[in-house]
């Protein structure tokens, strides 16, 4: 028999991986393993305060913020939970905390920190016109400084098992497109790239950075692809697209992303046995809430439900303001971020949803191994 090419190498060694996998997943003696705790790393969709405690413009610690949270405003970019909150109590997890909290030291971490930055993004310079935030890099510093503490209340030689085990989230690159590259009078990057070069320039270091997790002891990765921000009120009221529709040219650059995370999730667990790297396509998700608005109960598309201007999405929602009554019917709650009710519907399909909106195995599905 003659040698195998490295394109056969690769397919068989994905058919070994996923048939360990199905054997997992579907052996009689299975159980679901706990979650020991989850790592929140990302932008404001999942930030839960970390802002409060920079000097940054990009905050949600005021009212009409948290108006449906039991705790109100509390620095999520919501009208109530987050995405991270509500697969946090599907997990049996208390919310995360932020980890510039100065209460957020010693055993409080232990079921997880939440290192999410309003503003932030991929590469470094994403959102500086907002002020400080933790971009990409900084978020995994400072989950290594966490390390520290965490292995005094571990122990060192347990350490390596209770990462192993724990979930990793991150939600990265929508700042990286409308905190960047969509504003070519305060980047260049735009004039720099075209669409799939600077995908391919985010890609690449986003990996590094998931890498350099992994290095440090993380196993469980689950990685959120950009939604449609062609349409999110901030980018319908610019006006480059007709009534009732997206921006587009907005949502077409985001498939290079989009595709290639996808392509680099089914690499990483090709090549890092003992790991699993999960791609959640918001995209897709959030496609189909607003394809299909009425099945989700939700009849309010283009708009925010707290904000000021065309499409309540000029200006995003400011202190005092005075929000929408049906929240649950609108899907945007400011001019960038979903409603509650959307979240729990994301949160949902992360949770325990097919391969067509979490790939290739679920979060459920991710407690089994």
């Amino acid at each position: 028999m003659g040698k195998l090419s490295s394109r056969m190498v690769m397919v068989v060694g994905g058919w070994l991986w996923f048939t360990t996998i199905s054997m997992l997943l579907h052996g009689s003696t299975g159980q679901p393993a706990q979650i020991p705790a989850m790592f929140v790393f990302g932008d404001s969709l999942v930030d839960d305060g970390n802002n409060n405690y920079l000097r940054s413009i990009a905050k949600a610690n005021y009212i009409p913020y948290g108006i449906d949270f039991n705790q109100g405003p509390t620095g999520r970019f919501s009208n109530g939970r987050t995405v991270i909150d509500m697969l946090g109590e599907m997990l049996g997890l208390p919310y995360p905390p932020a980890f510039a909290d100065p209460n957020t030291a010693g055993p409080r971490m232990l079921r997880g920190v939440n290192y999410a930055s309003a503003a932030a993004g991929i590469l470094d310079e994403t959102g500086r016109h907002y002020g400080e935030r933790f971009t990409l890099s900084q978020q995994v510093l400072n989950f290594e400084t966490t390390l520290n503490q965490l292995r005094q209340y571990t122990g060192g030689s347990n350490l390596t098992q209770y990462l192993s085990k724990s979930l990793a989230v991150l939600v990265f690159g929508s700042n990286d497109y409308i905190n960047n590259y969509l504003l070519p009078s305060l980047y260049s990057s735009s004039y720099n790239y075209d669409p799939p070069a600077f995908a391919n320039l985010l890609l690449n270091h986003y990996t590094r950075q998931i890498l350099a997790l992994y290095n440090l002891g993380l196993r469980k990765f689950l990685i959120s692809g950009v939604g449609p921000l062609g349409c999110i009120p901030n980018q319908i009221a610019t006006g480059q697209a007709p009534p009732g529709r997206c921006v587009d040219k907005v949502n077409q650059m985001l498939g290079t992303f989009n595709q290639g995370l996808k392509t680099i999730v089914d690499q990483l667990n090709a090549n890092h046995r003992g790991a699993i790297f999960v791609y959640a396509n918001t995209y897709g998700a959030m496609g189909d809430i607003l394809n299909n608005p009425a099945r989700y109960g939700f009849s309010v598309l283009n708009q925010g439900c707290c904000g000021l201007g065309r499409n309540q999405g000029q200006i995003t929602c400011l202190p005092y303001s005075i929000p929408c009554q049906n929240r649950n019917r609108y899907v945007f709650w400011d001019a960038f971020h979903p409603t509650q009710a959307v979240n729990a519907i994301l949160a949902q399909k992360a949770f325990s949803g097919s391969p067509d909106d979490v790939y290739p195995i679920n979060v459920q599905q991710m407690t089994y191994l």
